[in-house]
């Protein structure tokens, strides 16, 4: 009996069968190959098929979701008339049903990516088949990238097929191709048509980006879903952005009766929950669904699609370290996608929540996740495979400059890689984790300081967010597993548990397997090499290391028991993690917090955590715009275990600066942008003191000096001599005194101790050192402070305007002078303010002789008889100038 059918022996009939003919034979001769299949053509099921059927050795399968994989291995198997974990099988992270047998193995790209750092030739493997790569993942980015090169150096006869759902294959086709592309076939379209219903909103709905989805559309949407079980029969499928958004139209669709079963299908769930979603049901069912079902998935009995029309995908804030999660318009491609699911087994329908004009404006691809995405784990990834940065490698999109660079200075701080990009023995520990680089780092270095046992189970805990319910305590999620509150939960942890636990000895022994936990696989029946009665017995040791009991021997779960609490431990971890989320609170018992980076944030109304001092913060997003992130988990902590945890923050700092409107010498102890301790420096250095107080007359402005009358008038003065006579003059300005300071006001800071001495400073002796001693003895000619008029009074000029000095004087005082007098060395008149002998304005005139011609006789017909006892004669030119009222005539 043959071990292995071929595929002419599995009766099923899909679009995609027709041209595995010339699939096969296209990779036959060039050795890579694109197919380009729409939904429900079959390409994930009978492609590996039809491979395997021409190669001797194992087909790889590379998918870029766990639910995904083991659905499309279970599919398979299936169609075999057998088990998964026979002649086909899959692995995915903690789980791995496969064995001798097995021929086809589907794994998520992450655990390929796993595998070719492990083995790059990929020993015993015969196809690569990479399927969903137009959803343009990171790890399907790697996964392309590195098989790419694996089959250019190592291995040649590898075969390599690209499996697209969109049309746009020629990008892929170039980067599979080693001198021509790749040859690209392409199926017909879907077996059935999918007839579109296009129903928008009933009113515009706003665009929610960082905020939630307006409560009008899920209205919408469930009023939309109500309408289709009328109108339609079958299952309905139903895409929503996220969790909140299908819990919210699960509690609209609360009252559809015991006929049909309402069902959820996200990224969150269990896997057991996410395999009930695609068994068939014995009532009619409406699943609500993420972006997880757009692809590879077939949730059967479906006839009909209802389609939000978002998505929701991630964005990093790099000067923040936080991510945000913003909802945005789908794409027409993955619209088409969504749309696809209602064809698979009958024709269907789409209910699409826009209009068709909203339709053409939409983006024709999703944003690739290299564009959005934290690279850290990536570009570790990439110095491990030898190509810092990714050159020369088979990317489809270079990373972002920014993001790698953030990417490397993280990775140097962890000590992964060095000041070339080149990874480290270090960093060849922490990519055998298996884990993000910063989860790996808090496993590997808190092994030493909390146990090995509670390393691996808090570090898992931040791996696998499906287990930590909704709650932000991390330490209480901690709590509810280790006593089995939910035990579908408290299994997935464990498993992550042993996984972690196992990737961490050898990767300190140097020893790792190819899916990064362990040298060894299971191998019988598809589950685990271990013996039942082992199995029994690992599970009675994670209980008593879950729950702390002690073995005879004094240790917990044969590990000696660290001194931290597990409150604290937990802390501790997070904060080797995330040494730049470690927060304080602003003021004692609030939900307000600042972290060690700098950043504000805020626990979420009614957390259990609020009145906290200390805070390990393990998942935070802060909308853009926003003035604080909000935590969304996080540990407990106190102040001693923050340092022990970020130690490369403390810094210790004398600070003498200008602060609150004086100078404060202080000394002061940091964690990042936490004081810690703040106290007073006994004796600050002069030239410290000297610089705050410079710093406080820039920041606040010269009105902290005592302006006196004659220091306003001298700068004045030299303001009319800069302006008149040229750039030999000082530049007194705000700015020029401002940045001269430490010149004209040098002794008088070195004495100065606080912002009370500045204010006791000479200003006009300060301001004459800015004068050297030529121009010094000509500043009383060319600007003089008071001019002598024909009355003999002395009167003080005004130089507040630069341009025009004033002279403020009596009209009668004038008498006698034929032309106003000039200044600056005879370059500017001076603006005479004649006044009536009250001392109000007469005539304002910088031309005496025209105004003793003409203006005059005007003036003297309105005031002579307001003034009779003062002398109003013809002819002002002649008269004998007094400051006195004469004898009434």
């Amino acid at each position: 009996m043959r071990d292995w059918a071929v595929l002419s022996d599995v009766p099923i009939d899909l679009p995609v069968r027709p041209v595995l003919p010339a699939l096969v034979a296209a990779l036959g001769s060039a050795g890579s190959a694109v197919l380009v299949a729409p939904p429900g053509t079959g390409k994930t099921t009978l492609a590996p098929l039809a491979v395997a059927d021409a190669v001797a050795g194992r087909v790889i399968v590379a998918q870029p979701r766990r639910v995904a994989a083991r659905a499309a291995a279970r599919r398979m198997a299936a169609l075999l008339g057998e088990p998964v974990g026979g002649r086909v099988g899959y692995a995915v992270r903690g789980e791995r049903r496969a064995g001798p047998r097995t021929r086809i193995e589907v794994v998520t790209t992450g655990l390929l990516v796993r595998r070719l750092h492990h083995d790059p030739e990929l020993a015993g493997v015969d196809a690569v088949l990479l399927d969903e790569i137009h959803e343009r993942q990171l790890d399907a980015d790697l996964a392309l990238a590195f098989s790419v090169e694996s089959r250019a150096t190592l291995r040649p006869e590898l075969w390599l097929l690209a499996m697209s759902a969109t049309p746009e294959a020629d990008r892929f086709a170039a980067l599979l191709g080693a001198t021509l592309p790749a040859p690209v076939v392409r199926a017909s379209s879907a077996l059935h048509p999918v007839r579109r219903i296009w129903t928008p909103p009933p009113r515009p709905v706003p665009p929610p980006g960082a905020g939630p989805v307006d409560r009008v559309l899920l209205d919408h949407v469930a009023a939309t879903v109500r309408r289709a079980l009328r109108e339609q029969e079958g299952d309905l499928l139903v895409f929503l952005p996220g969790v909140g958004e299908i819990a919210a139209v699960a509690g609209r669709l609360a009252g559809l009766g015991g006929s049909v079963d309402v069902l959820r299908l996200h990224g969150r769930q269990s896997g057991a929950d996410q395999d009930a979603a695609l068994r068939v049901g014995d009532r009619r069912r409406v699943v609500l669904a993420t972006a997880l079902a757009e692809s590879s998935l077939t949730v059967p009995g479906v006839r009909t699609v209802v389609d939000a029309g978002l998505s929701r995908v991630a964005r990093l804030d790099l000067a923040r370290g936080l991510g945000a999660l913003v909802t945005v318009p789908v794409s027409r491609a993955a619209a088409t996608q969504r749309a696809g699911r209602a064809g698979r087994e009958a024709p269907g329908q789409v209910y699409r929540c826009w209009s068709p004009g909203v339709h053409e404006r939409l983006p024709g691809q999703p944003e690739p996740e290299i564009a959005t995405a934290d690279l850290t784990g990536f570009a570790l990834e990439l110095a491990a495979w030898g190509a810092p940065g990714g050159t020369g490698l088979a990317l489809p999109d270079p990373p972002p400059a920014a993001a790698m660079t953030v990417a490397h200075e993280t990775l140097t701080d962890l000590g992964a890689i060095d000041a070339n990009g080149r990874i480290t023995e270090r960093g060849r520990a922490v990519v055998a984790v298996g884990a993000h680089p910063r989860l790996a780092r808090a496993l590997l270095d808190g092994a030493d300081r909390v146990g090995a046992d509670r390393a691996a189970q808090v570090v898992a805990l931040l791996a696998e967010p499906t287990v930590t319910g909704s709650g932000d305590d991390l330490g209480a999620a901690w709590r509810r597993l280790r006593a089995g509150s939910d035990p579908a939960a408290t299994a997935r942890w464990r498993a992550e548990v042993r996984r972690l636990r196992a990737a961490a000895e050898q990767a300190r022994d140097g020893r790792v397997g190819p899916d990064g936990q362990g040298e060894r696989e299971p191998t019988s029946g598809g589950q685990s090499d271990a013996a039942p009665a082992k199995k029994a017995n690992d599970a009675r040791t994670d209980d008593r290391r879950a729950t702390g009991e002690r073995t005879g021997d004094g240790r917990v779960g044969g590990e000696r028991t660290a001194w931290l609490p597990d409150e604290l431990a937990a802390g501790l971890l997070v904060g080797l993690a995330y040494p730049e989320r470690l927060a304080r609170a602003r003021r004692p018992g609030g939900s307000a917090y600042l972290m060690s980076g700098g950043t504000a944030a805020e626990l979420a109304p009614g957390s259990e955590l609020a009145g906290v001092d200390w805070l390990a913060v393990a998942v935070a997003d802060r909308v853009p715009g926003a003035p604080s992130a909000r935590v969304r988990l996080a540990a407990v902590l106190d102040e001693g275990t923050a340092r022990a945890a970020a130690g490369s923050l403390l810094r210790s700092e004398r600070e003498v600066g200008w602060s609150g409107g004086d100078v404060v010498a202080r000394e002061v102890l940091r964690l990042g942008a936490i004081e810690l301790v703040d106290r007073p420096l006994p004796r600050p250095e002069p030239d410290e003191i000297a610089a705050a107080l410079l710093t406080g007359l820039r920041d606040t402005g010269l009105d902290l000096l005592t302006w006196t009358s004659a220091a306003r008038a001298l700068r004045e003065r030299l303001t009319f001599c800069r302006y008149a006579l040229g750039d030999d003059w000082p530049d007194v300005s705000d700015e020029a005194l401002l940045a001269g300071a430490p010149h004209w006001l040098g002794p008088e800071l070195a004495g100065a101790r606080r912002r009370a001495d500045l204010a006791r400073v000479d200003v006009l002796g300060a301001l004459r050192r800015l004068l050297p001693w030529p121009l010094a003895g000509r500043l009383d000619e060319l600007a003089p402070e008071r001019i002598t008029v024909p009355s003999g009074s002395r009167i003080r000029v005004d130089y507040a305007d630069p341009a025009a000095p004033v002279l403020a004087v009596r009209l009668q005082e004038t008498f006698g002078w034929a032309e106003a007098p000039r200044i600056g060395g005879g370059r500017v008149p001076v603006l005479l303010h004649l006044l009536s002998p009250a001392g109000r304005p007469a005539a304002v005139t910088a031309d005496l002789a025209s105004f003793w011609r003409s203006g005059y006789r005007q003036v003297r017909a309105e005031l002579r008889g307001r003034y009779p006892r003062h002398p109003w004669p013809e002819d002002p030119t002649t008269a004998t100038p007094t400051r006195r009222a004469g004898r009434r005539g």
